[in-house]
């Protein structure tokens, strides 16, 4: 298993190059604009899209912590849409209920960021001076969610990857048995071509052969003409005695 898991994540690092390896799946303090006020938040970069990673984000927390978020929003780039669980319990991060947001953006086409932050109630929200237990233990909910996003793409990535390869092997056998194909009937009709040509020129011998001997022919109906004449003459000779 760890062998599949190494396998994955360096396909995956070739895949996505450096430049792009060391920005997504990184989690990053910064902040989000809600309620007309600045919260502290956890950022991190998804390779998907968006509605790929708010499925996937409302699969694993109810998997995972048993917490089920809702939302309703119109995405695109630019666009954001809030997945809200309200006074939820969450052991791993506090012995009270949570409301847990998650913002969903898409910075790119292929590229999504998810932002989460939490509050005890609409006066106090996770910040990492403040409630730095509760803020750190969300920071290791939203690494394990990273890593466990990046796992699951880099796996239907390589599942992508092998049945674009099996549809390549398949188009490779058709092709070739289309060649073959070709081939042979290309050097059937090479054949037919040779047989035709052989044939008219033996067609052309037989044609000539056939022309000298219209002469004899001509030449020996003359002269059975002229004998049949001769005994017609000779019988009407005899006739007139």
């Amino acid at each position: 298993m760890k062998n599949t898991l190494a396998f994955l994540l360096l396909l995956a690092s070739l895949l996505a190059g450096p430049a792009a390896s060391a920005q997504l799946y990184e989690v990053r303090q910064s902040s989000v604009n809600h309620e007309k006020r600045e919260r502290s938040a956890l950022k991190v970069q998804i390779d998907g899209t968006p509605e790929w990673t708010r499925d996937f984000w409302q699969a694993w927390l109810k998997d995972t912590y048993n917490i089920k978020v809702k939302g309703n929003g119109t995405f695109g780039v630019g666009k954001r849409d809030i997945l809200v669980a309200k006074q939820v319990p969450a052991s791993s991060i506090s012995g009270k209920l949570i409301d847990l947001y998650g913002i969903v953006t898409a910075p790119s086409d292929t590229t999504t960021e998810l932002a989460v932050f939490a509050a005890f109630n609409a006066d106090t929200y996770f910040d990492a001076d403040k409630t730095p237990s509760e803020y750190a233990a969300l920071r290791n909910i939203v690494t394990n969610f990273a890593s466990a996003a990046r796992l699951k793409a880099y796996r239907e990535q390589l599942a992508a990857a092998e049945k674009e390869l099996r549809e390549t092997e398949k188009e490779k056998e058709r092709l070739e048995k289309e060649r073959v194909s070709l081939s042979n009937n290309t050097q059937n009709n090479l054949d037919k071509i040779e047989s035709l040509k052989k044939q008219n020129i033996e067609n052309k011998l037989k044609s000539s052969q056939d022309s000298a001997q219209l002469v004899v022919n001509a030449q020996q109906l003359e002269l059975r003409k002229v004998k049949l004449q001769r005994r017609r003459d000779r019988l009407s000779t005899l006739d007139k005695k």
